[in-house]
């Protein structure tokens, strides 16, 4: 039986297609790009010559541009999450690289398979599809990770810097200047724009808008209604922080809490595919004898989406809204 050791052959496909991705990625744009976790990219650019201009023009271009796609028909479901990525690749290239890889991974299924073409053309777009989606989705997760985690430190950075007397503008350059990225990348962009004569608060909510950050949404909130009606900013802002880092903390508690439901219906999906990996690698001809009954196919089927739907309802159940 060789289903099972082209099972392999795809998951070893996937992985690699997933490693091309990643490398075309730092071929195209450089080391740095991949580093949007430690480094500030504004301030790499900005060190190695790039006019202010320039490097504003190119962030809010890499960040904006999935926007505009997001009305398409099922790229928005990509497009979403390359925006929250801010993915350098433009719309049109990911789609020139999800065909490219497709093909690939058809040349790929064609040499070390014997699977039906129209089965292998079936494979062939899912893995390459399915690839730059998880891709993206990966960086996606953790990017915006990362700036809820670096959120209440840059709030209360901008408290301190507004209590010794600087405006508040001064205080989003200093949290530009300062922290790690990506936040830092995102608070040069606005402190760039508002240089340029843009207001802050509508870069504050713009920003919220493109990350769908509700804690971002709170900030330019705050800063909106101080511009419309004074008050101190700084004690607004210091409640904010304090209100931002009691939600993180409540996140995190729901994450523990939910976390043995999460792994048990991952282990319930996962733990059947294993044992039948195990099977047949020890013994290859364990299934030959039903191989061929007419109910084989269908009952894979059956098994394989109620898996799936297993893994769906485990989700549902632990995705608790805070």
């Amino acid at each position: 039986m060789q289903l099972p050791f082209e099972a392999l052959i795809y998951v070893a496909i996937f992985v690699g297609v997933l490693a091309l991705v990643e490398g075309l990625y730092l071929v195209t744009f450089g080391k740095s790009i991949s580093l949007n976790s430690k480094v500030n990219r504004r301030l790499d650019m900005i060190d190695k010559g790039v006019g202010r201009e320039q490097v504003l023009e190119q962030l809010r271009k890499e960040m904006q541009q999935h926007m505009k796609t997001q009305s398409i028909p099922l790229y928005s479901l990509l497009a979403d999450k390359a925006q929250k990525a801010a993915i350098a690749f433009s719309p049109r290239q990911l789609v020139v690289i999800m065909a490219a890889l497709s093909g690939l991974v058809f040349v790929a299924l064609s040499v070390a398979t014997a699977t039906d073409i129209l089965l292998r053309s079936a494979l062939s777009v899912a893995i390459g599809v399915g690839a730059v989606y998880a891709w993206v989705n990966q960086k996606a997760k953790k990017r915006m990770a990362l700036i809820e985690e670096q959120l209440p430190d840059a709030v209360e950075l901008m408290v301190r810097s507004l209590r010794v007397g600087n405006p508040f503008v001064s205080s989003i350059q200093i949290v530009a200047n300062e922290v790690d990225g990506p936040l830092a990348t995102e608070f040069g962009i606005i402190s760039d724009e508002v240089a340029y004569g843009r207001d802050v608060g509508e870069a504050l909510k713009e920003m919220a808008a493109r990350l769908d950050m509700q804690d971002l949404r709170f900030l330019a909130v705050a800063v909106g209604i101080q511009q419309q009606s004074g008050g101190n900013l700084a004690e607004i802002l210091a409640g904010l922080a304090q209100v931002i880092r009691a939600r993180f903390r409540l996140f995190r508690r729901v994450k523990a809490i939910t976390a043995e439901a999460q792994w048990s219906g991952k282990f319930l999906s996962g733990f059947p595919v294993a044992c039948l990996i195990f099977i047949m690698v020890n013994d290859p001809t364990y299934y030959d004898d039903v191989l061929d009954h007419p109910y084989f196919i269908p009952a894979c089927f059956f098994v394989g989406i109620m898996l799936t739907l297993n893994l769906i309802v485990m989700r549902i159940l632990t995705n608790i809204k805070v």
